[in-house]
């Protein structure tokens, strides 16, 4: 099986994977690149995975069902493009012989899904679409605090060698703020460099890993002393619970530059 990032727009990713004969294709905001993609590689677009309902993650769907035939999933509580299978928590899906599960991960927006398998070429793979990036998380559009870390949380649960495939090349901006909030992590620090490295020969940041997310990604760190100590720096007074420690911190990097 093979898993590829097509480009879109400035900064998107449309994750793509194949077994060279059939494929998916992961939040399609734009039809242009993956029909471009299907003609040069010869491949037959199977399905569409949908994460959630932003337009530059569905907005190539008609077109793509229309040109290819694919069968279209989204989540279950979110306006879709019609027609399509709408899927919740606790259902599966089956494509190009691997079963994902659905988990429902609300915060970014209020039915927001991600896809995972636990084996994929002998590794967990997870499309996480706008909740967990590389270094940081979704802004908070339709849910609270408390359910966009709950959401982390169930992410963060799955094996430490889950490859994550979010949907955005932040990764940079994400790590300039997480440096802010913990300079005294070695980790991080030299996962900046590294992807500073990559994007200086227009490779991906991504994927990442869900083990990688736990020592370098904020969000996921805020029971870390130190980050609860940047946290309560920022906003003096403010409780030290988790919940109150991720909503200062999100409110913190909805200003950062």
């Amino acid at each position: 099986m093979n898993l590829i990032p097509i480009p879109a727009f400035s900064d998107n990713y449309i994750w793509a994977l194949h077994d060279g004969q059939q494929a998916l294709v992961v939040d399609p905001g734009e039809a242009t690149g993956v029909l471009g993609w299907l003609k040069q590689t010869g491949l037959r677009l199977d399905t569409i995975l949908i994460t959630h309902h932003h337009a530059d993650h569905t907005g190539g769907v008609a077109e793509l069902r229309e040109a290819t035939g694919a069968n279209v999933i989204g989540p279950a509580y979110e306006p879709m493009p019609e027609p399509l299978r709408r899927v919740g928590e606790g259902e599966a899906v089956d494509v190009l012989g691997l079963r994902f599960d659905v988990i429902e991960v609300p915060g970014h927006t209020a039915g927001h899904i991600a896809y995972y398998t636990p084996d994929m070429d002998g590794l967990p793979l997870l499309f996480c679409g706008d909740t967990l990036f590389s270094g940081g998380c979704g802004r908070l559009f339709e849910g609270t605090p408390a359910q966009m870390l709950d959401s982390l949380n169930k992410l963060a649960a799955l094996p430490a060698d889950t490859r994550v495939c979010c949907t955005h090349e932040y990764t940079l901006s994400n790590l300039r703020f997480a440096r802010a909030v913990e300079p005294g992590n070695a980790e991080l620090a030299a996962y900046t460099a590294r992807c500073e490295a990559q994007r200086a020969q227009n490779f991906p940041t991504l994927p990442s890993s869900i083990g990688l997310e736990k020592q370098i990604n904020p969000f996921l760190r805020t029971g870390e002393t130190a980050v609860v100590q940047s946290a309560q720096a920022h906003e003096p007074g403010s409780p030290t619970d988790a919940v109150s420690v991720f909503a200062t911190l999100r409110e913190w990097k909805n200003v950062f530059r």
